[in-house]
């Protein structure tokens, strides 16, 4: 089979609609981020996308490519499996949370030079990478590595209805992201420096 004769594969394609309806558009990126979530289940040995909570993903970067990640893996923000490290980085790790497995994964730098020979007859680099990517073998769009998180997974996920309140600034904080500090429980902005700072209030007519 010649690179010309290669087809993406419907599961792919289904998540890339998926993926393209979340964006009203369709990049190299998303197409990434979902080969890149299809790799992680098979090295995992995992089916995905799950309807459990039971793959946890950290993503280096937001965008598109996370997007793509979210679709073939199930993981999201919103259902507390997905979490942002911000690296700048197309990569991810995906870590089976009941076995502790972990792999991270990241492009192949050689992919894109490889590209246009997946599509010879693109009309531009951009839309070469956007099909040569649906169809490239995994071993040559990623690079991948097995690896063993530094972060206690346990305390990450934490615990359903724990609630504290910050001795300073009143508000309430969930997850047990609170801090104990001269007897006195904090919220991360008060002890350690929030990421905003104060400014004139707002007025509503």
């Amino acid at each position: 089979m010649t690179t010309l004769d290669l087809v993406a594969p419907p599961q792919l394609t289904a998540l890339l609609e998926q993926s393209a309806e979340l964006h009203r558009h369709l990049c190299p990126r998303q197409v990434i981020g979902a080969r890149m979530g299809m790799y992680a289940g098979m090295r995992l040995d995992l089916e995905l996308p799950q309807s459990t909570k039971r793959l946890i993903t950290f993503v280096e970067t937001d965008g598109c490519f996370t997007d793509g990640v979210s679709v073939a893996t199930g993981c999201w923000m919103g259902r507390r499996t997905m979490r942002l490290i911000d690296e700048g980085k197309v990569a991810a790790t995906f870590v089976d949370s009941q076995t502790g497995r972990a792999v991270r994964i990241w492009p192949n730098p050689a992919a894109r030079v490889l590209a246009p020979s997946y599509a010879p007859d693109a009309q531009s680099r951009w839309h070469a990478y956007m099909t040569a990517y649906q169809v490239m073998p995994d071993h040559e769009l990623f690079e991948v590595q097995p690896v063993t998180l530094s972060i206690d997974l346990k305390a990450l996920i934490s615990r359903n209805g724990v609630r504290a309140v910050c001795d300073q600034c009143g508000e309430e904080i969930i997850n047990e992201r609170e801090v104990r500090r001269d007897e006195q429980t904090l919220c991360r902005g008060c002890a350690n420096g929030a990421y905003y700072r104060l400014g004139a209030s707002v007025e509503h007519e």
